[in-house]
């Protein structure tokens, strides 16, 4: 059975890899798709867990390749998600979630249109930018300019199939398994998973 694949958008500091974190830890067969990037490694990160790590040499090799299936340039970095790597955990029924911006969300509508996309707001823009500086990973200048940014990340919000408010963290958390698990129990997936049983009860 074909897994589903979730895109997952938000600006920065809205709470989103948090959030995505949690949704792994506490719902079965669904897995965080690890993208490539040319950003600077941070205190904590390890390379292929939170990133693949590569230099822009690298990147552009891949790039030309045609191995992503999205990729961006975020604040001067670059960001792709390796198309195979997608595309086998799906086939082997494991959904896939992508953590994108809002551009690499546009280009998997375009290649996967299947897909289904998810859209997380912060409760203000206060709250925001004291999310961005309690995270203690960016100098002044560059939180300004993730603000700054912020305004054309959320307008893209109505190009989203889901949105969630990430004002109580469990209560987001609650809805994104809930949109998961939707998914889930839709008619194609439900007669595919019991397939035997539905048999039995029309014999």
């Amino acid at each position: 059975m074909q897994g589903t694949l979730f895109v997952v958008s938000a600006p920065s500091g809205a709470g989103k890899t948090s959030l995505v974190k949690a949704l792994v830890e506490s719902t079965t067969n669904i897995h965080v798709s690890v993208s490539h990037t040319t950003r600077t490694q941070r205190p904590g990160e390890t390379h292929g867990v939170n990133y693949f790590f590569v230099d822009k040499d690298q990147f552009g090799t891949m790039l030309n390749e045609g191995a992503f299936l999205e990729q961006a340039e975020v604040f001067g970095n670059l960001y792709g998600t390796s198309k195979q790597a997608v595309a086998d955990k799906l086939k082997s029924g494991v959904d896939v979630v992508l953590e994108i911006d809002w551009q690499g969300a546009q280009q998997i509508r375009r290649q996967a249109p299947e897909a289904v996309s998810i859209f997380i707001l912060p409760p203000s823009r206060h709250v925001l930018e004291q999310r961005l500086i309690g995270r203690g990973q960016d100098p002044a200048e560059v939180i300004q300019k993730r603000m700054a940014q912020a305004t054309e990340q959320i307008s893209h919000h109505v190009e989203f199939d889901y949105l969630i408010i990430n004002d109580d963290f469990d209560k987001a958390l609650l809805e994104m398994r809930a949109i998961v698990q939707s998914l889930r129990l839709g008619i194609v997936k439900q007669c595919e998973r019991h397939a035997g049983l539905i048999q039995s009860l029309l014999a």
